[in-house]
């Protein structure tokens, strides 16, 4: 009764929790840890603005990798300073928790998601795939008949679903997102220009520069790195199209994901996605002209979702409000 209940989305690049219809904390999946002790120095955001930054003596490190964890016993640390964070310092009551995984995820990446969760701090931890979690935080009414799709475009995987009935009817899912879109940057500039830059420069170029397909705008940003030939410093300026070129790869992966669900949907249910045309969440669905780009490599228009980047966890947290009618569909829930 008087426990608190955390729809929690957990990551590759961020973690986002959410409490009945407010998104109560946003921040980076980031840790730096001492490397002779392997004491924790810092996390979140603070860790993030260490990145590429630090002596040999301290590592600054992402605990979950394409959407699964990497570390144990460092996502469980990190989990529980964030809900220790949302929570407050003392409390009489552990929280009920309703964590996110991928897609197709094994048992034991499953069982370790869980167990991180209860050893955080969570007196009870349920596990819902993200793209169920994605369709009910972005508002589809997947407790219909009705066939919706839902693509949620992460840091470390990307989704595509159909939902209907509370359950999903069919999904792939590709250990591709942001985080390789940044990579490809990346080895862009490299190639091109003999310049070495950071996941950081790359990213920031992705945010204010990137699109997914000609927008009709043609921004520019000066990159610095360090020159591949002599090792100095060099400056270079980078443009949007060449973003555009730089991240046509990845994205084509993205793209056939989505492509592989529409072939494997039944018939009375491509005919409402048709209609009704299928909707983003995730990180990377904040890339400009992304919308426009999966539209005509689908033929099937794609909407953004109203808060694309809180909507899992918000489906997450609205998931624990209707526990009965998810379990008749998502059985192990």
């Amino acid at each position: 009764m008087f426990s608190r209940k955390l729809g929690i989305d957990l990551g590759t690049v961020n973690v986002t929790i959410a409490e009945r219809e407010q998104i109560l904390l946003h921040e980076q999946a980031v840790v730096a840890i001492t490397v002779a002790e392997e004491r924790i120095v810092a996390i979140g955001q603070e860790a993030r603005e260490m990145y590429g930054r630090t002596p040999e003596t301290i590592e600054v490190m992402r605990p979950m990798r394409d959407g699964v964890i990497a570390d144990y016993e460092v996502t469980e640390a990190m989990l529980r300073y964030f809900v220790d964070k949302v929570m407050g310092g003392v409390r009489l009551f552990k929280p009920t928790v309703m964590i996110t995984v991928p897609y197709g995820v094994t048992s034991v990446e499953r069982r370790a998601v869980h167990e991180a969760a209860i050893q955080a701090g969570a007196r009870e931890a349920r596990l819902i795939p993200e793209p169920l979690a994605a369709a009910i935080g972005a508002g589809l009414p997947a407790d219909t008949p009705t066939g919706n799709m839902i693509v949620n475009l992460g840091g470390g995987t990307s989704e595509a679903a159909v939902v209907a009935m509370n359950g999903i009817v069919t999904a792939a899912s590709e250990r591709i997102g942001g985080a390789r879109l940044d990579e490809a940057i990346g080895n862009y500039i490299r190639k091109k220009y003999n310049l070495v830059i950071g996941d950081v420069t790359a990213e920031l170029a992705k945010i204010n520069i990137g699109a997914a397909t000609d927008v009709g705008e043609e921004l520019r940003m000066d990159i610095q790195g360090r020159d591949q030939v002599d090792g100095l410093p060099k400056m270079i300026t980078l443009s949007t199209s060449e973003i555009i070129e730089a991240i046509a790869e990845p994205l084509s992966m993205i793209a056939g994901v989505v492509k592989r669900v529409l072939e494997r949907t039944p018939p009375e249910l491509s005919s409402d996605i048709i209609d009704r045309g299928m909707v983003l969440t995730g990180g990377t669905a904040l890339l400009k002209g992304i919308d426009h780009y999966i539209t005509r490599e689908t033929n099937v228009p794609a909407f953004l979702a109203d808060d694309p980047v809180g909507a899992t966890a918000l489906g997450a947290s609205r998931g624990l409000e209707r526990l009965d009618m998810l379990q008749r569909s998502v059985p192990d829930l």
